[in-house]
């Protein structure tokens, strides 16, 4: 039976066949595409990086609206001086208590805020090397944070990232500068690039909550932190350390998904390994395919445990592609589309 513990398997279909490593997937090009990213890939999503915002007011049905906790709160106007009263001065920015204590009227005087730091944690454990159309979950995931990472260079803001694996981390700062964004994008394909089904990797429990608890202990105020994973290993300690940052942070979390989780086609074979041994499931068989479908029914309900118990605004997005379409409609930017994962 395939599970939520054994998604970092790679799946593949006969009828659909998933490449392997090395081997070209159906409707790209070059020889790992689907697979693995590339540097290439990802400064071409630049122009995919349209029709949304993190900062502007959000459309009607937006997740990013609703209760004020989980609302977020974009540029606004920061505290610069207090000073002696002004002809001209906006009344509303008199401070009274100050006034009243010197016998001077006295005025507040704000500057706007120019911009918000983003900070993209991006997921790249074996949990992510696993697809079963179009590319692995740890590739949309690097799309994704691409597609984020232009949209917040266009806007002049400061991007830093968060890469990890099971065994590896790199923080890179944020910063405006276009070698940073770079670095990011280079950053993001070496860790995707290590990734493989026999490069003898190892599993390392608890990986997300020790990332994350590290972050909750250094995060600054006022960041929007995007949490790109798909949550594998989730425990309360996850929740724990979401809502920690959460509570001086605009948080996001998307949430990568497979479409297998919609369930298999019927008249379909497929191939899964746990990058040791593999198995040929015959989902005609009404058994085996109860078995996968209820893969389907316990990723739901995983996503609706994260929807309620995260408190964060949640994308839930399908590795099949497009992640620039899908995230314009998960953020109410442009009409939603079918989703394949609930």
């Amino acid at each position: 039976m395939v599970s939520h513990a054994s998604s970092s398997l790679a799946a593949a279909s006969r009828s659909h066949p998933h490449p392997r490593e090395g081997q070209r997937a159906e409707g790209h090009s070059g020889a790992d595409t689907g697979i693995y990213t590339s540097l290439a890939e990802l400064i071409a999503l630049q122009h995919a990086a349209r029709g949304f915002s993190l900062l502007a007011k959000p459309p009607q049905g937006s997740p990013l609206l609703g209760r004020r906790a989980t609302r977020l709160r974009g540029r606004g106007l920061a505290f610069e001086e207090l000073r002696d009263y002004r002809p001209g001065d906006d009344p509303r920015h008199i401070d009274w208590k100050v006034t009243v204590r010197t016998g001077r009227p006295h005025s507040r005087v704000f500057t706007e805020e120019r911009e918000r730091p983003v900070l993209l944690v991006v997921d790249q454990r074996l949990s992510m090397f696993f697809g079963t159309r179009v590319q692995m979950k740890s590739v949309s995931a690097t799309e994704l944070a691409a597609v984020l990472a232009w949209q917040v260079a266009a806007a002049g803001d400061r991007l830093g990232a968060l890469v990890f694996s099971d065994a590896g981390l790199t923080e890179i700062e944020p910063r405006r500068e276009r070698a940073s964004l770079l670095r990011t994008f280079a950053t993001l394909v070496d860790y995707n690039r290590r990734l493989g089904v026999s490069k003898g990797l190892e599993r390392a429990p608890g990986r997300l909550d020790a990332v994350l608890a590290g972050l909750a202990r250094r995060a600054r105020h006022d960041w929007i932190i995007v949490i790109i994973s798909d949550f594998h290993d989730y425990s309360a300690e996850t929740r724990a350390n979401v809502r920690r940052l959460a509570r001086h942070n605009d948080v996001i979390a998307a949430f990568i998904e497979d479409p297998i989780a919609a369930g298999v086609p019927a008249r379909r074979q497929i191939v899964v390994s746990d990058t040791r041994y593999q198995i040929v499931l015959d989902t005609t068989a009404l058994r085996t395919r109860a078995a996968v479908d209820s893969v389907g029914v316990q990723r739901r309900a995983f996503l609706a445990q994260l929807r309620r118990e995260l408190d964060v605004p949640l994308l839930a997005l399908s590795s099949n592609g497009d992640m620039a379409g899908q995230l314009r409609a998960a953020l109410g930017f442009a009409p939603a589309v079918a989703s394949l994962i609930g």
